[in-house]
């Protein structure tokens, strides 16, 4: 006869013991992945991730350093360009993600959640990069954000948004925005390791049979009637 568990009285426990049962070690840390998943398609993912994390990098760099160190260094410069870029290949690579993952119907056999957190981090990725370009502080920023700023005026919300604002811009997109970033993808990779990768749409593995010709059939019946 087994003796019943107890449940433990450490808070700290419980939570580990909840997190192992949703997430065991074998699915967040895998040792193989399907065959299917070395189509190019799935790289995609992979590099939305990568850009990311040169995106984090760079731009922690250039937040501790200031304006004038990325405009009038030649090391500032280096890292504002591959924050720019990065931020390009991040959205590029992202759309091809989120096209390829909409086509093949990532949503199917229970991950509605993983689609949804991959499409809003899209979705809050634009403000993002949005605060970025006005928080640059140069002619392009101030260009920018008086156009950006007509626009957002013109459907009311200009009033606690202001892209002219440097201090509030500048916040939004080093701590507020891109914390909804990190923690969304955060959310979407463990949504994917719990559920797995998406699979490809099952074709039938026999070809269709092509319909026999009028006169094939018309002649198979009357040999059939005169037998």
């Amino acid at each position: 006869m087994s003796a019943t568990p107890t449940r433990s009285s450490s808070w700290t426990v419980r939570v580990r013991e909840a997190g192992v049962a949703a997430l065991p070690p074998e699915k967040l840390l895998p040792d193989g992945q399907p065959t299917y998943v070395a189509s190019w398609i799935y790289v995609f993912g992979v590099a939305s991730i990568a850009s990311l994390v040169v995106i984090i990098t760079s731009g922690s760099i250039l937040s501790l350093k200031g304006p004038a160190w990325w405009h009038y260094t030649g090391v500032g410069h280096f890292f504002n360009s591959v924050h720019m870029w990065s931020v390009e290949l991040f959205f590029f690579v992202m759309v091809v993600h989120l096209w390829g993952k909409y086509w093949m119907a990532a949503w199917r056999g229970g991950r509605q959640r993983v689609w949804i957190t991959g499409a809003v981090t899209f979705v809050i990725a634009v403000p993002t990069a949005l605060t970025g370009y006005v928080s640059q502080q140069n002619f392009d920023a101030q260009w920018i954000s008086t156009q950006a700023k007509d626009g957002l005026n013109s459907v009311g919300v200009g009033a606690f948004f202001n892209v002219t604002d440097f201090g509030q811009m500048y916040s939004y997109h080093v701590l507020l925005l891109p914390l909804a970033v990190v923690g969304l993808v955060t959310a979407h990779l463990l949504l994917v390791r719990t559920h797995g990768v998406v699979p490809p749409f099952e074709l039938d593995r026999r070809p269709a049979l092509a319909p026999p010709p009028d006169g094939g059939g018309a002649a198979s019946a009357s040999a059939g009637a005169g037998s």
